[in-house]
């Protein structure tokens, strides 16, 4: 059975969209695994990456990527709205078919053992490859960001899990980690007031009170002219999209904002989709066809959830066949 892993590598740069295609080149047309998408954000200032397929084929075209990464952005002068630590700030895998958690949580140490070695990065290991408690959740190691870190991985507390405790000059540290699928989302709302944002994520995070599995925070985009709820969902089944979809709307109206439109940045599920589209299914009296295929699938996510830039290819399972 092949063994098929999804990577995410997210690196600190998406506005110079040239210096985006010479970090990418070393991921591109390589034998047992696919690029699926390279997606840079200007707002964000960061690009995400999606790989899918053997692990073993990823992990030299990472180092050549990572290395690339290194040597092209300098995090002294790099500035954007999504919080970041590192050049290459965040490298996870998740088990999509064929292979365990467990052996997953084995590439992803073996990797940063290499890019410690090999690229002089510091290297933070997170989620189910955390090698200390405290450090499961990436945004207790990454708080304070690229200048808090310079000071922070100096205290022994946080000294990395492989490589010295100083950051790299100009490229940070990074995180390595294997978890299960999360949701990347994000929500437009229809005004440039960011306090309007913050008490909507604050609504729905589950560290100030809201969804258990939900990290959100509130952003601008410059490019948009208007703000945005970001976030991450940790467990789709338990958090489902339309229900997070659904009370961000509820509670725009209080502050009479629409929301015109969401984002998945990245690839998910298709059982991410389903468990949504069958309960806008049930608030028509009806029943989602079971026969679906991905392009109708795709079509009533846009109606419904209201997603932009959406294509097949953002299903996992439309790129696995």
């Amino acid at each position: 059975m092949k063994r098929i892993v999804q990577c995410v590598p997210n690196f600190s740069e998406g506005r110079d969209l040239e210096a985006v295609e010479k970090i990418v080149e070393p991921l591109k047309n390589r034998e047992g695994f696919k690029l699926v998408s390279y997606e840079p954000d200007k707002d964000y200032n960061r690009t995400v990456v999606t790989l899918l397929g053997d692990p073993e084929a990823m992990l030299e075209p990472l180092l050549e990527f990572m290395a690339i990464a290194r040597d092209t952005i300098d995090m002294n002068q790099q500035q954007g709205e999504h919080p970041r630590m590192g050049a290459i700030d965040v490298v996870p895998f998740i088990p999509i078919d064929g292979i365990t958690m467990d052996e997953c949580v084995d590439i992803a140490h073996r990797l940063a053992k290499d890019i410690a070695e090999r690229l002089e990065i510091p290297i933070f290991t997170y989620a189910e490859a955390a090698v200390q408690k405290g450090r499961k959740k990436l945004p207790t190691i990454r708080k304070g960001e690229y200048e808090g870190m310079i000071e922070k991985i100096r205290d022994p507390k946080w000294h990395p899990d492989y490589g010295k405790p100083s950051t790299h000059p100009t490229a940070g540290a990074t995180a390595v980690g294997a978890r299960l699928p999360l949701i990347a989302y994000n929500i437009d709302l229809a005004t440039d007031d960011i306090e309007v944002a913050k008490k909507i994520a604050r609504a729905i995070r589950g560290s100030s009170g809201g969804f258990k599995h939900i990290q959100a925070g509130p952003v601008f985009l410059e490019e948009r002219n208007h703000v945005q709820v970001t976030m991450n969902i940790l467990n789709y089944k338990q958090n489902p999209i339309y229900r997070i979809f659904e009370t961000v709307r509820m509670e725009a109206k209080r502050y009479h904002v629409d929301v015109p439109s969401a984002e998945i940045v990245g690839l998910v599920p298709q059982d991410t989709i389903v468990r949504s589209l069958k309960y806008y299914a049930a608030v028509s009296g009806e029943t989602l066809d079971e026969e679906l295929d991905v392009d109708g699938l795709v079509e009533l996510a846009k109606k419904h959830l209201k997603f932009r830039d959406f294509e097949a290819k953002k299903i996992i399972e439309a790129n696995v066949e």
